[in-house]
C-alpha cells in the first residue's frame, strides 16, 4: 500500500502496530476516514470526562495517560509507545474518558473514526482476538501496578518504574540508557511518590552504581540489581 501521510504509515505498518498484518483491503477500509496531526510537548490529546471523538494511535513520540487525584496531583497510569492505541476502552464502551492523555515530547497522532473501525472488528476475527489480548495484557499490567504502587516501598516502586520505562521504550545504542527522557516530576507521578523522594532515591541508586544520571538521561548500570530492588519492594 502507498500512504500519503508518514504518520498513517507508522500507525498501520509500524513494528508494534496491531494493523500491520491486516489484508490490504481491510487497511484501506480502516483508513478511509482518518485524521493525522502533530502535537508539541505538553499538548493534550483528550481530557478526562470528555467523550471519544475517535480511536487515537501514536505514530511517533511519547504520551502519558494520567488521572488527577486529590489536590490536582497526577497519577500516571501508563506510558504509551509508538503504534500504541490511546483511549481504547472508552472508545469501545462509548463511555467518557476515565483519564487524560498528553504528549510528553513532540508526537504524531492518527485518529480513526468509529464506524469503519467497528465494522472492521466485526468482520475480522483475528483483529478482534488481538484487541482482546491487548486489553487483557493492559488489565493484567494495571492490576500488578496497583499492588506495586500501594504495597512496595519507595525504592521498589521507583525501580519498577524504571524497568517499565525500559521495557516500553527500549534502550539507546549504548545498551544502557533508557530511551525516555521523562521529567523527575513525571517519574514521581508514575511511581506514586513526591518529586523530592524520587530525586533523592534516584541519587541513592546512582551512588550505589545501580544507575547513572546525566540530566534527564537515566542509564541502567546494574540491571540485575535494579530488578532485585523492584522484586523485593
Amino acid at each position: 500500500m502507498l500512504y500519503t501521510n508518514p504518520y498513517l504509515e507508522q500507525c498501520i505498518e509500524g513494528p508494534f502496530s496491531l494493523f500491520r498484518e491486516l489484508p490490504d483491503k481491510d487497511k484501506e477500509f480502516l483508513i478511509q476516514d482518518h485524521y493525522c496531526f502533530s502535537l508539541k510537548k505538553g499538548e493534550m490529546i483528550f481530557n478526562e470526562g470528555a467523550r471519544p471523538a475517535g480511536l487515537y494511535c501514536l505514530a511517533f513520540g511519547k504520551v502519558k495517560v494520567y488521572k488527577e487525584g486529590i489536590g490536582g496531583r497526577e497519577q500516571i497510569i501508563r506510558m504509551v509507545r509508538p503504534q500504541g492505541l490511546i483511549g481504547f476502552a472508552a472508545f469501545i464502551s462509548g463511555n467518557t474518558y476515565s483519564a487524560s492523555a498528553v504528549a510528553i515530547e513532540d508526537s504524531g497522532i492518527c485518529r480513526f473514526e468509529r464506524n469503519p473501525f467497528m465494522k472492521l472488528i466485526r468482520h475480522n476475527p483475528d483483529l478482534s482476538v488481538k484487541l482482546m489480548r491487548m486489553m487483557a495484557v493492559e488489565l493484567s499490567f494495571s492490576n500488578k501496578r496497583t499492588v506495586s504502587l500501594t504495597q512496595k516501598h519507595i525504592r521498589g516502586r521507583l525501580a519498577e518504574s524504571l524497568l517499565v520505562l525500559r521495557d516500553t521504550y527500549g534502550l539507546e545504542n549504548d545498551g544502557r540508557t533508557i530511551r525516555a527522557y521523562v521529567s523527575r516530576e513525571d517519574l514521581a507521578c508514575f511511581s506514586n511518590m513526591t518529586t523530592s523522594n524520587a530525586i533523592r532515591t534516584l541519587s541513592m541508586f546512582a551512588t550505589e552504581s545501580v544507575i547513572s544520571l546525566e540530566g534527564k538521561k537515566i542509564s541502567i548500570v546494574d540491571s540485575a540489581r535494579l530488578e532485585k530492588i523492584s522484586k523485593l519492594g
